[in-house]
């Protein structure tokens, strides 16, 4: 079968549709509609760094302007209808996928016991460890870090001691649950008080995690390599998902397909949704107002993609010694319709009640016009309104 030419136009269209930022985020945002909106993207990212917000409120907000915090608490802490999770990182993800992460536990046991960070931070009695916060928690309910003492902490990053080492590996391991967070700290309890019913599914066959892994990464994505495809989830490496991809060609599910470049390279061999041109038919176009994307959106996340997409070249310098930034500590890519149109970076003075534009930078060939202007400020103010700042200086 001869592939497909998919225009980067139509290409960049499927994804952001995919990734909800083609809906109307003035749309009524209620729990319902935000459980909706995560399931449709699939999970979203969780991070600690809180210059203006935290990555997963940022990111909902993106897509659903009346989007409040407490609601996404809400269905973590009481409906347990999300639960945390691990993809590439730390996600908030729909639990009735909850069976598919058993395959990840038992993966990831012998690869977290072995690795030399680990095995420094649990020490020789990292068996015993375990077994004794395992013990409290089964006792005493719930239970975080600052619950357990211990006189020693390691690491050269964040100085854990062993308690919270165990903590975090036993949550990655299946055997414990985020049950909600206290100033951004995880507590934890045993899954099954957290999820019954859920927790007690099995494991899903090797076959049935590939079609789950694939056809739901697929359908978040539309557009898509194999490597694209693996790096969905996190779950299964670019190998493993081409057998797959060859027989939902066989199949009549997907197509091979070039996928048209915005950064001149040649077009890349991938795939593409079989019923492509209807979903293209059917999907609005980006609005026209600015949205301000957090760095750890879906759409920037891949930096290889957003470049050939949108023609868009990010870094996220959060890491990068200040000296050699190029832009700024925690900068907003900028989403106009459906381009990326520049960045900008933003900080929020919490005791001083206001957000400051640190910086602004448009991407080659964007003029900055009154009107342009207008959508941004509107963008800035709606922000600020939802991070509680009065007012917005610097712009």
């Amino acid at each position: 079968m001869n592939p497909i030419l998919i225009p980067s136009s139509a290409a960049r269209r499927l994804f952001l549709g995919a990734q909800g930022l083609l809906a109307d985020p003035k749309r009524r945002a209620t729990k319902a509609e935000l459980l909706k909106t995560i399931q449709g993207m699939g999970f979203v990212q969780v991070d600690t760094i809180n210059v203006a917000g935290r990555a997963h409120d940022l990111t909902l907000f993106s897509r659903l302007e009346g989007y409040r915090p407490t609601q996404l608490a809400s269905l973590l802490e009481k409906d347990r209808s999300l639960f945390e999770g691990w993809t590439h990182d730390a996600s908030v993800i729909p639990s009735v996928w909850y069976p598919q992460w058993k395959p990840r536990f038992r993966r990831d046991k012998p690869r977290i016991e072995a690795h030399p960070w680990w095995r420094n931070l649990l020490g020789e009695e990292a068996s015993t460890v375990c077994s004794q916060v395992l013990e409290r928690i089964t006792t005493e309910g719930p239970l975080g870090s600052a619950d357990f003492e211990h006189p020693e902490k390691r690491g050269l990053w964040w100085g854990w001691k062993p308690q919270k080492a165990a903590l975090d590996y036993l949550w990655r391991t299946g055997r414990l649950g985020v049950a909600g967070r206290v100033n951004f700290q995880k507590r934890y309890d045993l899954v099954e008080r957290l999820f019954p019913g859920i927790d007690q599914r099995a494991e899903p066959a090797p076959d049935e995690h590939l079609e789950w892994v694939c056809s739901t990464a697929a359908e978040r994505l539309l557009v898509f390599t194999a490597k694209e495809l693996a790096a969905f989830w996190s779950a299964l490496d670019a190998a493993e998902v081409r057998p797959w991809c060859h027989l939902a060609i066989r199949e009549g599910r997907i197509l091979p397909a070039l996928i048209e470049a915005m950064d001149g390279a040649e077009p890349q061999a991938g795939f593409v949704v079989q019923d492509w041109e209807k979903r293209l038919a059917n999907s609005p176009e980006g609005t026209p107002a600015i949205r301000l994307l957090s760095p750890f959106d879906p759409v920037v996340r891949d930096r290889a993609r957003a470049l050939r997409r949108f023609g868009f070249d990010y870094r996220f310098e959060a890491f990068v010694p200040e000296p050699k930034r190029v832009y700024g500590y925690f900068v907003f890519p900028l989403l106009e319709g459906e381009e990326l149109v520049g960045r900008i970076d933003l900080k929020l003075h919490r005791n001083l009640g206001y957000l400051e534009v640190r910086g602004l930078w448009w991407e080659f060939g964007i003029r900055a016009t009154k009107a342009r202007m207008k959508k941004l400020n509107a963008a800035l103010e709606g922000m600020a309104g939802f991070l509680g700042a009065k007012e917005i200086v610097g712009l």
